[in-house]
């Protein structure tokens, strides 16, 4: 028989209140944010043995430590854009223990990670405390990609400021976007877009089968179209689906331009996806990153909820109420 002793009635008070002040101080966040992407490696974060060029993770870590949290640190992000991809709402999850002091409320997080930023080129949009099984990552329902091109332009100096290194320039002066559409309507479903991926060491752990639920092409506008001394065509490509193989959006954006300026037929677009094979992809047709944007990563609104008591403690422990 199992006897029940003062010390181990001891132990297991100091362990269930260990756990209380635990939960009392300690959150999940989950934060949006956005970065022009010239200047980083990519969203993800990069080895201390490569830091020539950081990632948008590690000033994004930097700044969550500036917060003396009492915890490690680390962040899963959503959504791995690339060298060069820009992103208007990129999404992460991370976990936030304070000493001896209740969760942060959202917008004093978003403020103090914004502040200790500083001058990057990357800013905190929104934060939400969500529930303690929530990933960024594996939560997220679709994701939507815009590329933007300019035509008419036959180098970057010729852009405005406020466009440069943010859509890729061509030269053509018009695009057959009659013929695009009808090729993005071929990629739209469920497709092994296999010949759409680029070569990466997790290629062969990554499901090459996708759903892309929209490939559509509108005219856009350069961001400085009303004070700028003429018009520049702009055109953007969107593209949503629940996930994305490695540099799929870029090589789709350069296969649909192949139509468009009459470099690629139809029947050769759909020739190179039945092929399922990287290599069946032309050389040098993928779009340049810098005309990318990763613009939503969405969530279901049930996946983001807090459980009643967490609700509860929370407005407890920001010292406010319901009333």
């Amino acid at each position: 028989m199992y006897r029940v002793t003062v010390a181990n009635t001891s132990n297991m008070i100091k362990t269930c209140q260990t756990f209380g002040e635990t939960m009392h101080t300690w959150a999940r966040y989950l934060i949006f944010f956005q970065y022009i992407g010239t200047k980083y490696s990519g969203a993800v974060r990069v080895p201390p043995h490569q830091l020539e060029k950081k990632g948008i993770q590690n000033h994004l870590e930097d700044a969550i430590r500036s917060l003396k949290p009492v915890n490690a640190v680390s962040l899963s992000v959503s959504s791995r854009t690339d060298t060069g991809v820009h992103s208007l709402s990129n999404s992460a999850h991370f976990d936030l223990q304070r000493k001896n002091k209740p969760p942060f409320p959202e917008d004093v997080l978003v403020e103090a990670l914004n502040f200790h930023l500083k001058t990057e080129q990357i800013r905190i949009t929104r934060a939400h405390r969500v529930p303690v099984d929530f990933h960024a990552r594996f939560y997220a329902k679709s994701r939507t990609y815009v590329y933007r091109i300019a035509l008419g332009i036959s180098q970057h100096s010729l852009l405005p400021l406020t466009d440069h290194n943010l859509c890729w320039n061509l030269r053509n002066t018009e695009l057959d976007v009659g013929a695009m559409r009808e090729a993005a309507a071929l990629l739209v479903g469920t497709h092994n877009f296999s010949s759409f991926r680029a070569v990466s060491s997790d290629m062969p752990f990554k499901n090459p089968v996708k759903t892309l639920d929209v490939a559509d092409i509108q005219p856009g506008s350069s961001f400085a179209h009303s004070h700028f001394h003429r018009d520049i065509p702009i055109w953007e490509l969107t593209f949503r689906s629940r996930s994305f193989l490695y540099r799929q959006v870029r090589r789709m954006t350069g296969a649909l331009v192949a139509v468009g300026q009459g470099k690629l037929s139809l029947p050769q677009l759909m020739g190179i996806l039945e092929a399922q094979d990287s290599l069946a992809y032309p050389n040098n047709m993928a779009a340049p990153a810098h005309g990318l944007f990763l613009t939503r990563v969405d969530y279901k609104d049930s996946d983001l909820q807090l459980s009643q008591q967490m609700s509860e403690e929370q407005l407890l422990s920001t010292g406010k109420s319901e009333e």
